[in-house]
Formats: structure tokens, C-alpha cells, sequence
């Protein structure tokens, strides 16, 4: 069946997805990473950052799955193979890197304890520093990464909607398929 959008289940996780993406990078990069250990404050604001990543990391499973068993749209193209490739690889990257920072997070989490601290309650202190970990340079590496990709995929989008003017954004928008 030939199509013009995606379907809205994707669309949907597509844009959920984004925010919370983009949230939890923002998170990590400006509250996390400026509040003390010793704070009392951080316990809130990692709570929020965990549940945000086990839920995109489902998500983003779910709209993997859903991406391919849905009728989508033919892929878009600027007319250049290799931009063409990069923006597959752009896609599966982005996929790549939002697991891998899930599992970062996991590993990092459960090395530190943080599970019972965090959710269980135990008044247990968090640890001195999260750098002691093996896990948080990856994590923080990925979510540079991660950073850069959605950036990429986002200056793509625009200069297809904008440059190239072919309506690439209604593609990712609810409407008649």
C-alpha cells in the first residue's frame, strides 16, 4: 500500500520520543551535572531522569517494531547517494546510541546503587562521584553523541522542509495517509 505519511502511531511515538529525548539530555547535561551529590535535590531530579530513560528506552523499542511491521512512506532523498546514506545511517544511529545510553544508564545505575536510593527509600547517601563508575564516561560520551545526531537529524529535517521545500515534516505529522 502506498503511503504519503507515517503512521500515526509512529508519528506519535516519534514526537514523544523527541521531547523526551531531548529532555532527558537536558536534564543530564545542565540539573544533573550541576547539583552536588550531597544534595538532597539530586535524589528528585535522577528519579525523573531514570524513568524518563526506561521509558524511552521502550518507546523507542516499540517504534522500532511498529516501524517495521507499518506501510511508510518511500524514503526521502535529496538526490545525493551519499546524503542519502548518511541519513540511514543518521536514522539507525540514533536508534544505536538511544539503547546504548538506556544501557549506559542501567550499568551506571546499578553499580551506584542507585535503584533502592533512588526508589527504595533505603536514606542511603548517593555516592561521593558517579565518575567512579565505569559506566558514566560511556554515558556521557554516548549523550554527546546523541546530542550531535538529533542535531544532524534535525538541521536534515529543516533543510528538506525549508531548502528543498518538499513538505518533509508532513510526512512526520497526523493526517490522511
Amino acid at each position: 500500500m502506498k503511503t504519503y505519511r507515517y503512521h500515526p502511531l509512529l508519528v506519535g511515538l516519534h514526537w514523544l520520543l523527541a521531547f523526551l529525548i531531548l529532555f532527558s539530555l537536558a536534564m543530564g547535561a545542565f540539573s544533573l551535572k550541576e547539583i552536588a551529590n550531597s544534595s538532597p535535590d539530586k535524589v528528585f531530579y535522577l528519579r525523573g531522569h531514570m524513568i524518563a530513560g526506561v521509558l524511552i528506552l521502550v518507546l523507542t523499542l516499540l517504534r522500532f517494531a511498529v516501524r517495521f511491521a507499518a506501510a511508510r512512506p518511500p524514503s526521502a532523498t535529496t538526490g545525493k547517494r551519499f546524503l542519502d546514506m548518511i541519513a540511514v545511517s543518521t536514522h539507525y544511529g540514533l536508534y544505536l546510541l538511544v539503547v546504548l545510553m538506556a544501557g549506559t544508564g542501567v550499568a551506571l545505575a546499578l553499580q551506584a546503587g542507585l535503584p533502592d536510593i533512588v526508589f527504595g527509600g533505603s536514606g542511603a547517601p548517593l555516592p561521593e562521584s558517579f565518575s567512579i563508575f565505569g559506566p558514566r564516561l560511556a554515558h556521557g560520551v554516548l549523550a554527546k553523541l546523541l546530542m550531535a545526531l538529533a542535531a544532524l537529524h534535525i538541521l536534515a529535517a529543516l533543510y528538506h522542509q525549508f531548502g528543498k521545500r518538499d513538505r518533509l515534516l508532513s510526512r512526520m505529522w497526523f493526517g490522511r495517509r
